[in-house]
């Protein structure tokens, strides 16, 4: 068996250390790396990235098309929730993904999503319940039991939730949080439960909480949810218990960027570079007890070429000691998704999203730029006709979400400010975690439109004003593109600058639009049964109350 040699300085994270040396690479595995003084260039050669929490369905590509541009980056394994999926389609939902994801050399490490449906709020096209989740964890290839979302389930004590956390333990399977907000003695008793990380935080405050509790934290940079710059601080004392992630990345970032962003600018804050660089490799291998090289003699030959530290632009990345990706561009060939789905929504009419006039004020969703969390807001109603009408002028528009798996069920219809659209609608069928259809528009007749184009490619996102129609489809549950990931970065990108020509001031208004349905983010969001606050943790009025 020929010995692949591959020379630069050595960035060895695990022992602290740089060098000149060599790394021989024999049978996928890394033989040995030897030092030597006479290797010259400043090219680096270090670990590849792991993303510690991603959700593959956020990309809008499925798994093996999603690692085709990753790997560009620098990423060569994920630790991913497919709860994405499992939502619309169940235990088959995730093992279409580890199935897809064994297509590719990226090691894709799945986990058995612990809140299928996230709620009992809202309708979703499955449930996942005690049994089957035991049953994913008893799969080698499931490493974890994913985000515990429902954190109220968890400290008034459900025996289901207690039971899917004990089920991990036994199996030695790590448990992940989702707690955001929760600070004090209400995060040491979710951490007591057995939960292990938490990638929600989005102040500094409530991170150090969560470290003191035991937990460790996920510093998140998505597309939506950026927290970056409000917790990387924490590296300084605590580079040991924290991970880097996106959580949800769109597939025009993507092509951007993934990890590598991440690293470059803990950097140049000056931050210690191997407190940084295991962030983003040996803190996930370690935690998750992943098969992932961290570039020692004996390990899978995982890792990447970077040009300097001043710019660190990725060269090239190897995985298992293939060559997966050079100059920019991926080696990983294109390979055909199946198509898997459930839509049963029929298409809708503009009067199905009129709201009867009442008295009091609305109870207005405020969408937050770069957040997930939304605040409750209180504004008078205008009214028309005997209907509560959207006012673009005061950003005051109509919110609705769809039941996309029957084919006929009441319209939730609610009041949002944040998108800033005056005129026309976005639509989506990406809606965590029920993945419904989720709507946001300036009057009734662009609302049913825009949802009319989601329905009619069974799932997508969409825009519409007055007759210009745009729609990217997503047939993959509703949630992916069988499409190649450059052209759907560039479908999405043209989405995304309609919106923003409707009047969107958000930097990325279909991520934003995707959680406003997603009830275990506070405060206030919209299911297909009505308006909701976390924060109570129950239904509100639409108006009054």
């Amino acid at each position: 068996m020929s010995v692949q040699r591959i020379s630069g300085r050595v960035v060895d994270v695990v022992n602290r250390e740089e060098f000149p040396g060599t790394i021989e690479i024999e049978g996928g595995r890394i033989r040995r790396i030897v030092r030597d003084a006479r290797v010259r260039g400043r090219h680096l050669l270090m670990p590849g990235f792991v993303d510690a929490h991603i959700h593959i369905e956020s990309s809008l590509l499925p798994p093996a098309e999603f690692a085709r541009h990753a790997v560009v980056h620098g990423t060569v394994a994920t630790v991913s929730d497919p709860h994405e999926i499992a939502n619309v389609l169940g235990e088959a939902g995730v093992r279409y993904m580890i199935a897809d994801g064994k297509r590719t050399p990226l090691k894709f490490n799945f986990g058995a999503p612990s809140c299928v449906p996230a709620t009992t709020f809202e309708t979703a096209g499955a449930r996942l319940g005690v049994r089957a989740v035991a049953r994913l964890l008893a799969r080698p290839d499931v490493r974890f039991l994913a985000e515990v979302m429902n954190f109220p389930g968890v400290l008034h004590g459900d025996p289901a939730l207690g039971a899917m956390i004990a089920a991990a333990r036994r199996r030695g399977k790590a448990v992940d949080g989702h707690a955001p907000g929760l600070r004090g003695d209400l995060a040491a008793r979710y951490a007591a439960a057995g939960i292990t990380t938490d990638h929600e935080c989005f102040t500094r405050g409530e991170a150090e909480d969560k470290l003191a509790a035991g937990m460790k934290i996920l510093i998140r940079e998505g597309s939506a949810a950026r927290n970056f710059s409000a917790l990387a601080p924490l590296l300084a004392a605590h580079a040991e218990r924290c991970m880097f992630c996106c959580d949800d990345l769109h597939p025009d970032l993507l092509m951007r960027r993934h990890l590598d962003e991440h690293v470059r600018r803990a950097l140049a804050l000056g931050l210690d570079r191997f407190d940084v660089l295991s962030c983003a490799s040996v803190n996930p291998v370690r935690h998750y007890g992943l098969d992932v090289g961290l570039l020692r003699a004996g390990d899978p030959a995982d890792f990447i070429e970077v040009d300097g530290w001043r710019r660190f632009r990725v060269r090239r990345t190897w995985l298992g000691g293939q060559l997966v990706a050079a100059g920019g561009r991926s080696r990983l060939p294109r390979l055909r998704a199946t198509i898997v789905n459930q839509f049963r929504a029929r298409p809708r009419r503009p009067e199905d999203f009129a709201v009867r006039a009442g008295t009091g004020e609305l109870n207005v969703i405020e969408a937050l730029n770069g957040q997930l969390i939304t605040r409750h807001r209180r504004q008078p109603a205008v009214h028309c006709g005997g209907e509560a009408v959207a006012d673009p002028a005061r950003d005051l528009l109509k919110i609705a979400v769809v039941n996309r798996y029957v084919a006929r069920a009441p319209v939730a219809v609610g009041f949002v400010r944040g998108f800033g659209l005056r005129s026309g609608a976005l639509a989506s069928s990406v809606a965590h975690d029920s993945h419904n259809i989720v709507a946001v528009g300036a009057d009734d007749a662009s609302l049913a439109a825009a949802v009319n184009l989601v329905i009619a490619h069974r799932g997508g996102l969409s825009a519409v004003d007055g007759r210009q129609r745009a729609v990217l489809p997503l047939p993959i549950a509703g949630l992916m593109s069988d499409g190649d990931g450059r052209a759907v970065a560039r479908r999405y990108t043209a989405l995304d600058a309609m919106a923003k020509r409707l009047g969107s001031r958000l930097d990325a208004p279909f991520m934003t639009l995707s959680f406003m349905a997603l009830l275990v983010i506070p405060d206030l969001k919209l299911s297909d049964r009505g308006l909701f606050s976390g924060t109570k943790w129950s239904f509100v009025p639409r108006q009054g109350g």
